[in-house]
């Protein structure tokens, strides 16, 4: 082979190479950025957290100095029932984790639990549960150091589940209050008490959720659900120990555990501190809970529920029923109203703005800023007193000429777009339910939009989007004249009082 033969070998060997690199590049390219040719696909985002180194030793010293801190300040609670028979009333998920050892048997019964001193002269703070059966002349109070004390019942708050109990003495250590409002989710905690027998037991975690509602804790009509979820493990004992952040301070009183085993099995709620410390105040001062209502009856607001009042979006809380007489029928609030803010902070769930009117008392005034019929307004509304008495208004139901079939039942009719069958009522049935007008709901298909939405068998609706329903043809109307997507409100009766439910067009 010639030099000039050898050379070009060589230079085709090398061509080819570099070709090779840069088709293997390019298919290598062309794989990360989606391989759609000279299409840029981008999947993902940079991310926008911050990266720290983290300091184990200083962390570990975080928990150590906290442990030290909080110990001498939590207190095991041991009480004797009165023998009051247990209700059995418990939701089989939601757990209260007081005294543990509480029979069925109407007869005297041991348990334990939880507190925290919170002030030097032997005021401690726990939970309702731990102590609302007790015989108060058997409540004792065993702190770190083992020494134990005779404590006596100062007040209690069933609608919060707090109680203050108090011992003789003075110079106690006390602990450190927090903001339990600054609090965010992921925050580093720690809940200490007296788990399973296990006295001054200290466990970590995170904040796992704020403002947690509607589980079913706490068993009272005006109950206030706007607990702070923890994965730090709980276990029944801890009832109405602390729960601290890493600087030494209280955010939170544990409370309950969800469960299906009486047992932790990952997440445990309490009550947070802002809260708690408004009743302890009240409850050593004057023994029980001076608290202000607004007297509504409210709930969250979904996107259904937005469409068919006119909102922009789901935000505020829907005003249901007014308590007869009460501080917010006074003001000039009405049923199917939209609080959106209290006092500037906007309110998004029930639980919210049934927790921040919980610090105020009678006679406090709040702002409450107020969306109806497409416009929104402020009204100052006083707070009051709950009365014991106090009725929730009953739908008044104005009577019209043209209500169907007065002596009789007319057909049914199925309005399949919303899955329900509703027919008019008889005169007999009008009475029943004390309405003038409406028609009842007889069927409803199993998951339909209306079964979905909470619409049950014999519920009376009485308006639709306002305006009085009194035959099926009118209900059917007013829904054949809305396109797809939109929603309608409609005003039903139950037995139990009024209730507004939206169903969306589908």
């Amino acid at each position: 082979m010639s030099k000039k033969s050898v050379f070009a070998a060589i230079f085709l060997i090398v061509v080819g190479i570099v070709f090779g690199v840069v088709l293997v590049s390019s298919f290598r390219g062309g794989v990360e950025n989606g391989f759609a040719g000279d299409q840029n696909v981008q999947l993902g985002a940079p991310s926008q957290v911050k990266t720290s180194s983290v300091d184990a030793k200083g962390l570990s010293r975080a928990f150590i100095d906290v442990s030290k801190a909080v110990k001498p300040t939590v207190v095991t609670i041991t009480v004797t029932t009165k023998g009051k028979e247990s209700s059995g009333d418990m939701n089989e998920f939601f757990h209260f984790f007081g005294p543990d050892s509480k029979s069925q048997q109407p007869e005297p019964q041991q348990g334990s639990g939880s507190g925290v001193m919170i002030s030097p002269d032997g005021y401690i703070l726990t939970n309702n549960h731990v102590v609302e059966d007790a015989d108060e002349k058997h409540i004792d109070v065993t702190f770190s150091d083992n020494r134990t004390m005779h404590a006596k019942i100062i007040g209690t708050d069933p609608t919060t589940d707090l109680a203050i109990i108090k011992v003789d003495g003075k110079d106690f250590p006390t602990a450190a209050f927090g903001n339990s409002d600054a609090l965010e989710v992921g925050e580093w905690v720690v809940a200490v008490g007296n788990p399973l027998g296990l006295q001054s037991t200290v466990t970590a975690g995170i904040i796992s959720a704020i403002g947690r509602g509607n589980i079913g804790v706490i068993r009272d009509n005006y109950g206030i659900e706007n607990f702070i979820q923890t994965d730090a493990a709980i276990n029944p004992g801890n009832s109405g120990g602390p729960l601290v952040n890493l600087s030494g301070e209280v955010v939170g009183i544990n409370a309950a555990i969800a469960t299906t085993n009486q047992r932790y099995q990952g997440y445990g709620f309490a009550i947070p501190i802002n809260l708690a410390r408004g009743v302890a105040e009240d409850l050593i001062k004057h023994g029980k809970v001076l608290r202000g209502y607004i007297g509504v009856s409210i709930q969250a607001i979904d996107e259904t529920t937005a469409k068919a009042l006119g909102l922009d979006r789901a935000h505020g809380v829907f005003v249901q029923s007014l308590v007869d007489g009460g501080a917010a029928e006074s003001a000039g609030l009405k049923e199917g109203d939209v609080i959106l803010t209290i006092d500037g902070k906007e309110v998004n769930a029930a639980n919210e703005l049934q927790s921040y009117i919980a610090r105020k008392h009678p006679g406090d005034e709040v702002v409450l800023s107020v969306f109806r019929d497409g416009k929104t307004s402020d009204r100052r509304v006083t707070l009051r007193s709950r009365k014991e008495d106090a009725q929730v208004v009953t739908t008044k139901v104005e009577k019209r000429p043209d209500i169907e079939n007065e002596s009789g039942a007319s057909k049914e009719l199925v309005l399949d777009a919303v899955g329900m069958t509703v027919k008019a009522l008889t005169a007999e049935e009008k009475k029943e339910a004390e309405v003038d007008r409406g028609i009842v709901v007889t069927d409803v298909k199993r998951y339909s939009e209306a079964f979905n939405r909470g619409i049950r068998q014999g519920d009376v609706i009485v308006d639709a989007d306002k305006s009085p329903v009194s035959s099926p043809k009118e209900l059917q109307s007013a829904i054949t004249k809305r396109k797809s997507g939109d929603a309608l409100m409609l005003r039903i009766k139950r037995s139990n009082g009024s209730a507004y439910v939206a169903i969306q067009i589908p």
